[in-house]
């Protein structure tokens, strides 16, 4: 996994703030409280007004619901509309706090981030004595909801950036964008941007016992089309406001935009907010089309899927100096290939479910001649072979007279390639048993490590046959 602490330093807040409101979905008055916590400690929720003041830590995977916000929820506790709140820690630079709430939801304040953002600025923060930990991303991970037109994906890159494009096929908001980088102000450029709602969901919302707290002075709302009299007077009576109209601009009463494209900027503030939830700071460049908080958080996760795959390592320690289980004169008597086309030099590790070989990579393999003379790469179609080679081992291991049989492999899934495999590399190939062999069919995980990092995985299945 490429997980890098950097020289800078964790950061938290040099005093504790308080903010007092209406939670947006619960209409419940809530008074939070944003304390100062210690390094590695990570942004975590704390409900004061239950018993044991259960706490629930800021991180996708305690994500529950995303009916119009994010909520987490840890054995019963849980807390709702986090994203504002975790998009200004996030990017005002605070790494760790503790967050009391008195109930079960985030207050909304105006729909923005912009008082939180304000009051951590006035806060201030304050280093501390443990590196920044930063994910750096080394291949597209994309998540997306086709019939939706929903995508996000992020690429690798030096910096942090994030782009988002809205199309809703509105005739008010058109095609809006919005970008932001990491020499950005957040406060100035996100935090004020307000959530929005098309008139045309706000009954079936308060029908899902949703928006309780929601009005006109923290939301925007979009008209689409022209409404009655007779509609507007039920929206007034919904809304709790006498005075509800039609802007010529199509929104309710008379809004002022705090920026052409503020939507736009609050799904960045969304995504911002949820994308915290990883834990860990990234460098890459993230691209989201029509962003939700719950391909968002589905985001999130296979993002931390894949840096729970990159962190994988070695389960046997190499020790070049000592026994192996098969030398490549054993190896021969169990495999029919023979060089150059014998791509593992011995097995150091062999069970029931799972084996364990060697690869010495030279510059004198004959496949680097042509690929490439300038630039000698180990072509990723052999490292396939030489795991298949590795995965033929064991499958005939409880075989009895190995030397009548023959491995031939059926299909090969989900193969990545982490990095280059050159001279001078030595490979070590772990493959183990997904499920017990059945009717000689034999499903593996198959792994290539160089130094201890991941190069190259597969999923690879066989078939164990009888030689004529």
């Amino acid at each position: 996994m490429e997980l890098k602490m950097t020289a800078d330093l964790q950061k938290t807040l040099k005093t504790s703030v308080t903010f007092s409101g209406i939670g947006l979905h619960s209409g419940l008055k809530v008074t939070m409280t944003v304390h100062p916590a210690p390094a590695d400690h990570g942004i975590v929720f704390r409900r004061v007004d239950l018993d044991s003041k259960p706490a629930i830590p800021a991180l996708a995977d305690f994500v529950t619901d995303t009916s119009r916000s994010t909520t987490i929820e840890r054995n019963g506790a849980r807390v709702s509309t986090i994203e504002h709140l975790m998009a200004s820690l996030w990017n005002m630079g605070v790494d760790n706090a503790l967050v009391d709430v008195d109930g079960p939801e985030v207050p909304i304040m105006d729909g923005s981030a912009r008082e939180y953002a304000a009051a951590i600025a006035a806060a201030g923060l304050e280093e501390q004595d443990a590196p920044v930990k930063y994910y750096d991303v080394t291949e597209k991970i994309s998540f997306a909801i086709e019939e939706k037109g929903v995508e996000l994906a992020v690429y690798p890159d030096d910096d942090f950036s994030v782009s988002v494009h809205i199309d809703y096929n509105s005739r008010v908001l058109g095609n809006q964008y919005a970008t932001f980088l990491t020499d950005d102000q957040f406060a100035a450029t996100v935090a004020p941007c307000r959530t929005f709602v098309f008139l045309h969901e706000l009954e079936p919302l308060f029908n899902l016992n949703l928006i309780k707290g929601g009005d006109l002075d923290n939301a925007i709302v979009i008209v689409e089309r022209p409404i009655s009299d007779e509609e507007i007077a039920r929206m007034a009576r919904v809304l709790n406001k006498p005075d509800v109209k039609v802007t010529r601009s199509g929104y309710l009463n008379n809004l002022e935009l705090r920026f052409h494209n503020e939507p736009a900027r609050h799904k960045m503030l969304d995504v911002l907010g949820d994308l915290a939830l990883l834990g860990v700071r990234i460098h890459g460049r993230v691209m989201a089309t029509r962003p939700g908080h719950f391909a968002n958080t589905e985001f999130v996760k296979l993002i931390k899927k894949t840096m729970r795959r990159e962190g994988v390592k070695p389960s046997v320690k190499y020790n070049p100096a000592a026994e192996p289980f098969y030398d490549v004169n054993q190896i021969k008597k169990l495999l029919p290939h023979r060089p150059p086309f014998l791509l593992v030099d011995k097995i150091i590790e062999l069970a029931d479910d799972m084996v364990v070989g060697i690869k010495s990579v030279t510059v004198n393999e004959p496949f680097f001649v042509g690929h490439f003379p300038d630039e000698p790469v180990m072509p990723g179609v052999l490292i396939i072979e030489a795991m298949a080679q590795c995965g033929g081992i064991l499958a005939l291991h409880g075989v009895e007279e190995p030397e009548r049989w023959s491995t031939y492999f059926m299909k090969i899934d989900d193969v990545r390639f982490k990095r280059k495999v050159v001279p001078g590399d030595t490979l070590q190939f772990e493959l183990r048993l997904m499920e017990p062999i059945r009717r000689g069919l034999v499903l593996m995980e198959a792994k290539a490590f160089v130094g201890g990092q991941l190069a190259t995985e597969a999923t690879m299945m066989a078939q164990i046959t009888k030689n004529k």
